[in-house]
């Protein structure tokens, strides 16, 4: 188990923490905020950037699991993974899929869209900026529709941001909770 850099609030400081910084109790109960909330001010806009994108965005929430899956594999962020695992199969998202997003371009389930978001995905955590490539596919495939591709930008420089501050800080995973589903394996393995 890993021992945060930060240490966690306890739940009971953190839902109070959670309160005053206007963000839900029940993002208290995750490692990430209980860490987070150290700084309540910031807590609450990471909060309100992954919200608005999770409960409010326009992007397809498939396609946008399928982006934080990516990326917590590219930059093999356990908690990432293991936390967004839970989420896309909530949503619906076959795990086929789930774990397709490890090899995406040989992943037969995925289509030109999936194939568009991943490979813009691939670009910016390997050099910071989606590629013309990989832009003129996100174009097509998401219709020019300009709000989309903003949010899709944002969904993967946030998610990015997201890897960073986990493992910078060596966030663990909750109690209880099972790493890599969903059969262990890591990028490293």
């Amino acid at each position: 188990m890993t021992t945060a850099r930060v240490p966690g609030l306890p739940l009971d400081e953190a839902k109070a923490a959670a309160d005053e910084a206007a963000v839900p109790d029940y993002m208290a109960e995750l490692s990430i905020f209980q860490v987070l909330l150290n700084h309540p001010s910031l807590a609450r806009a990471v909060n309100d950037l992954l919200a608005t994108m999770l409960w409010h965005g326009r992007l397809d929430a498939r396609l946008r699991e399928l982006v934080i899956m990516r990326i917590g594999w590219l930059t093999a962020c356990e908690y990432e993974w293991t936390q967004h695992w839970r989420v896309a199969t909530r949503l619906g998202v076959s795990a086929d899929d789930l774990v397709g997003v490890r090899d995406w371009e040989r992943h037969e389930g995925f289509g030109p869209a999936e194939r568009a978001v991943l490979a813009a995905t691939d670009d910016v955590v390997r050099d910071g900026a989606v590629s013309a490539q990989s832009w003129a596919a996100c174009e097509r495939e998401l219709r020019s529709d300009k709000a989309l591709l903003i949010e899709l930008v944002t969904a993967i420089g946030a998610w990015r941001m997201v890897s960073s501050i986990l493992q910078s800080l060596q966030v663990p995973l909750e109690d209880g909770v099972a790493g890599w589903p969903p059969d262990g394996r890591s990028p490293a393995s």
